[in-house]
């Protein structure tokens, strides 16, 4: 998992420090992170299979401080203009528009 270096739990070494985060009583952090991590999955995916190049995008699974799951993207912008013009289509193609 790559995490970018301004996360609170990255010791700039490649390691994680779970004393980096604040951790709450009750939360379900674990359950959290599989739905983004399951949310990263089907996003590469389906980019993938629209035609899009996902090679160099990464998708960190991630959960927010009450334990829901977040997704961080990091994909070039070459790569963002293609999903936009997918999903343009795809809602075009639905009858919908912007």
């Amino acid at each position: 998992m790559q995490h970018e270096p301004i996360d609170p739990g990255f010791d700039g070494n490649g390691g994680l420090d779970p004393d980096g985060w604040v951790w709450v009583r009750g939360v379900d952090y674990l359950a959290g992170w599989r739905s983004a991590n399951d949310a990263a999955s089907e996003l590469t995916a389906a980019m993938t299979g629209a035609g899009i190049d996902t090679s160099e995008m990464t998708a960190t699974a991630d959960t927010a401080p009450d334990g829901s799951g977040v997704l961080r993207l990091s994909l070039s912008a070459g790569t963002a203009f293609e999903l936009a013009q997918v999903v343009r289509d795809g809602v075009a193609g639905l009858g919908k528009t912007g």
